[in-house]
């Protein structure tokens, strides 16, 4: 692949992984995984797959290039189909900044989704609640984003890192991650479905431990709605490479700096499954409306 030249997103991605990127998304591509939108599923989240018909799945470790995750209930597959009258690719799991993994291997997946001629990707997660009038199994639109790694998960990854221009049309700001049209449309679809949202900002940690209360103390005082471990790389990838992001997070518990109850990842698959029928009600009803 190196003697190729590359061309659409993957001429925005540098050397350090260009070739990587490809081969895994011409490894897919020739296997009919292409275009339309692309789903990211979170903790508890997996089961939007039930939803997509004709399905066609590979195991992530199957994949040139892609490791595998380590997290249960992230099931490590890429299922492709028909879902709300679109073409589909679901990453039915993630990779996670604490998993390990240099952020070039980490974000791999992203890039080779991105390069899988998407136009829009549905980010969703579990997350924990820092709005006190969030509680379990309520649903939130991610209008924005705190990244809390400290340090920057695209750098050395794009062959030009200054943040892209506005895309034409679309109302969208320059240095925005997620598309305001893309969250008005799903808030619009939450509403004829009688599903409730909330929109908020997410706040990103590196994990896999919980938030101490100092933390929530800091996250809350910072602006953000929601916490959790994953998301914030994902969604600048996808905004750097021209891809346009919406975001959902299921919380999955009420944060409380005094009196915070225990949380075990049990309790998060518990809390996704406790919504995952409201979300794939909600996500059918929105897919249509990306025309």
């Amino acid at each position: 692949m190196s003697g190729d030249r590359p061309t659409g997103r993957a001429a925005l991605l540098s050397d350090l992984w260009r070739d990587r990127v490809q081969e895994a998304a011409a490894w897919l591509r020739g296997r009919g995984f292409t275009g339309g939108t692309g789903l990211i599923l979170g903790s508890g989240l997996g089961n939007f797959v039930d939803a997509v018909s004709d399905p066609r799945a590979i195991d992530y470790a199957a994949i040139p290039g892609w490791a595998t995750t380590t997290v249960a209930e992230h099931r490590g597959r890429l299922v492709a189909g028909r879902a709300g009258g679109r073409d589909v690719v679901v990453m039915q799991g993630r990779l996670h900044p604490y998993e390990g993994l240099p952020w070039d291997a980490l974000l791999l997946p992203t890039a080779v989704l991105a390069c899988l001629d998407v136009d829009t990707v549905v980010v969703t997660n579990a997350a924990g609640g820092l709005n006190r009038f969030y509680l379990p199994g309520d649903l939130m639109v991610i209008r924005d984003q705190l990244d809390l790694h400290l340090q920057d998960p695209l750098r050395g990854l794009l062959a030009d890192p200054t943040p892209p221009a506005a895309a034409p049309g679309r109302g969208a700001r320059p240095h925005a991650v997620y598309d305001e049209d893309l969250g008005r449309a799903l808030i619009a679809a939450g509403a004829a479905t009688g599903v409730p949202l909330h929109a908020g900002v997410y706040g990103s940690m590196w994990g896999p431990a919980y938030e101490t209360k100092a933390e929530i103390g800091m996250l809350r005082r910072a602006g953000c709605d929601a916490v959790g471990m994953s998301t914030a790389p994902e969604a600048s990838l996808l905004a750097a490479l021209g891809v346009r992001v919406v975001g959902l997070s299921c919380i999955t518990n009420p944060a409380r700096e005094v009196g915070q109850p225990e949380l075990s990842h049990q309790d998060v698959v518990e809390a996704g499954a406790m919504v995952r029928d409201r979300m794939a009600r909600l996500l059918l009803d929105f897919l249509p409306r990306l025309g």
